[in-house]
């Protein structure tokens, strides 16, 4: 099968413009680890895009394709291939579209499909979809043009969130400890988001996880609860994080994320959800449609191969929870160091 690996952000989406730091460093982390589990697959061609600034030594079997920002390439790739796997930020529903695109050449996409990544990826209608099927989530508003936002702000009550409404990582994710860091938030979020719609969410104290998962398109099995390494000053930002977690609501967290993916039909492959484990049990933050972080981490927890575990997902064969060999941390820069 030959599978095209498309990571937007070293791979040409950001061609011709300056790239953040974060996602660069994140984008090229992922995009190493899962072309070297590809490649260890026999049976399969692999070939990316690359935007000349972000090269790295590849793994034997892949072929490499520099990108200047022209769409042809992509689309001519797309035409080449079987397969494509994406990775890609929900940010002005840049994963959402990618998948379209996909979908309309008639390729089999190796993870979630356009109509569940538009799900998943909105955080002004999660709190309802969470809410019907009995999970945690913070309490959410949307700051509509107009809506008096201290208004919103004291029914929430601080400290608080604002965070674009479909954005990846934490992009944009800005906190308010008070009314008078409300407007300077607000401005930060616009500016990082652009144009786009901003929420405004209840700030939730504990210990931040996310989970790892393989779904099928109804059912999903989680891999590894993982800890996460977030600062929360003004900005958010990622620091990497550590796998198992061994934690008391480790298992109730592992059950709150499958019971997620299962309340958002479509979801396939490889899917992180954000939590944070509180006094009164597991909180769902965030849904990610796509390979994340913590990918990192799991490979080189397990004996098996992650990639292979998640194309056989996408075919519909979901595997028993497999067992954690190893305890690891990894960082956003894709570091990755064994604890015992």
């Amino acid at each position: 099968m030959r599978i095209f690996v498309y990571e937007f952000v070293t791979g040409g989406g950001f061609a011709g413009r300056p790239v953040p730091r974060s996602l660069a460093r994140e984008g090229l982390a992922m995009r190493s680890a899962l072309l070297e589990d590809l490649a260890a697959i026999d049976g399969h061609e692999i070939v990316m895009t690359t935007d000349t600034r972000f090269t790295r030594r590849l793994p034997p079997g892949v072929d490499s394709v520099p990108v200047s920002g022209a769409s042809e390439t992509i689309d001519r790739l797309i035409a080449y291939s079987d397969a494509v796997w994406l990775i890609a930020p929900e940010t002005d529903r840049c994963l959402e579209r990618l998948a379209a695109r996909v979908e309309r050449r008639g390729k089999v996409l190796l993870g979630s499909g356009a109509a569940s990544v538009r799900t998943a990826a909105d955080k002004s209608r999660l709190p309802r979809r969470l809410a019907r099927i009995g999970i945690g989530h913070p309490e959410t508003s949307v700051l509509a043009s107009g809506v008096n936002s201290r208004i919103t702000a004291r029914r929430i009550g601080y400290p608080l969130v604002i965070k674009p409404s479909r954005g990846a990582g934490c992009q944009g994710v800005r906190l308010a400890r008070h009314a008078r860091e409300l407007g300077v938030a607000i401005d930060a979020a616009h500016r990082a988001n652009g144009t786009g719609p901003l929420v405004m969410q209840e700030y939730v104290r504990g210990q931040a996880v996310s989970v790892s998962l393989l779904a099928d398109g109804r059912r999903a099995v989680p891999l590894a609860v993982n800890a996460q390494r977030v600062s929360a000053s003004a900005g958010f930002s990622y620091r990497g994080g550590a796998t198992p977690f061994d934690h008391p609501l480790a298992d109730a967290a592992a059950d709150a994320a499958s019971r997620t993916c299962a309340g958002i039909p479509g979801l396939r492959g490889y899917v992180g959800v954000d939590l944070v484990l509180t006094g009164s049990g597991p909180v769902v933050i965030e849904v990610n449609p796509r390979l994340t972080m913590s990918y990192l981490g799991l490979r080189a927890a397990l004996d098996e191969n992650v990639a292979a575990l998640a194309l056989a997902a996408c075919e519909g064969t979901l595997p028993p929870p497999p067992v954690l060999r190893r305890r690891v941390r990894f960082t956003a820069a894709g570091r990755v160091v064994a604890l015992n």
